[in-house]
């Protein structure tokens, strides 16, 4: 995978004990369905604590894997991995 670190427009939702689920982003003009979340984990990058999300969807007629991640301090989104 190659790393990207794009901020990106995201569609999530929490559930009833508060987990953060992201549903769909925006990426160049594209709109991605996040269809699989394989892993969520938790770390500090430059001390910001941030949840990642590796996940898997259907781009272009291909299963791609890739990698989410939600800054706490910020509430922002980028694009990690691709």
């Amino acid at each position: 995978m190659k790393v990207v670190m794009a901020p990106i427009e995201m569609i999530a939702w929490f559930d009833i004990p508060g987990m953060l689920r992201p549903i769909r982003f925006r990426h160049d003009g594209n709109v991605v369905k996040v269809e699989q979340i394989i892993r969520m984990s938790e770390e500090k990058l430059a001390g910001n604590r941030m949840k990642v999300y590796e996940c898997q969807s259907e781009i272009n007629g291909q299963m791609k894997r890739f990698e989410l991640k939600f800054e706490l301090g910020t509430c922002k989104w980028f694009l990690f991995k691709i």
